[in-house]
């Protein structure tokens, strides 16, 4: 660990390794095929928010979709980390969002083209306060919840995730090297929905953590 302040990684953290399609019920819902192997793509550190500030709608999508998500805070980099001692490279956790404009990336994946437009604009990673590894001694097994205007739209369990947190260090350190203050995000449970401007949302890893955003369009 270096001198750097890992509980505020937002602001010089390089890169949002983000997983897709990590829990089958979501994969489902949005008619994917269950990966065989983890679907990977990258978020800007501009993407991040913290609360207080609004989530945009980019002026481009007419359907702007919330996911909850676990993320795994990086606290030691490496290159092609065995699973054995990967969460040892853990630092700790964050509750994010990874908000998506599905109506782009329907029309990305239709073409053949890469997600970006989709995933990686301004605001598109709201994230919660660090939470320390102490805290989370299982992330294997925590419950993940949302709600839009205090409506449940989703809620699930780590342990439904495809790949293990220690999998996807060995599987993305092989491929992108880790470094300090890299942030991973796991994937999203069922329950995906389109919010709108002046939607209030709220999500929250059970006796841990809440968080509140709002909606808003880009003026």
């Amino acid at each position: 660990m270096s001198t750097r302040n890992i509980v505020r990684f937002w602001e010089w953290g390089k890169k949002i390794i983000c997983v897709g399609r990590n829990y089958a019920d979501h994969a489902i819902e949005l008619k994917n095929a269950i990966p065989s192997e983890p679907v990977l793509f990258l978020k800007p550190p501009s993407a991040y928010i913290r609360e207080g500030s609004p989530i945009l709608v980019p002026f481009y999508t007419s359907n702007l979709h919330h996911e909850v998500e676990l993320g795994v805070v990086i606290g030691k980099g490496g290159t092609a980390i065995p699973q054995s001692s990967a969460m040892d490279h853990v630092a700790g956790y964050v509750l994010c969002l990874d908000m998506t404009a599905r109506d782009i990336q329907d029309e990305c994946k239709s073409k053949g083209l890469p997600w970006t437009l989709a995933k990686a604009f301004n605001t598109s990673c709201p994230i919660s306060d660090f939470i320390p590894k102490e805290k989370i001694p299982d992330p294997g097994s925590i419950n993940l919840w949302l709600k839009v205007n205090d409506i449940l739209k989703q809620s699930g369990s780590t342990s439904q995730m495809i790949f293990s947190i220690p999998f996807l260090i060995n599987y993305i350190s092989e491929i992108i090297s880790l470094e300090e203050g890299d942030l991973i995000l796991t994937g999203t449970p069922k329950g995906v929905s389109s919010v709108q401007e002046h939607d209030e949302l709220q999500a929250g890893i059970d006796g841990i953590v809440t968080i509140t955003f709002k909606v808003e369009r880009k003026s």
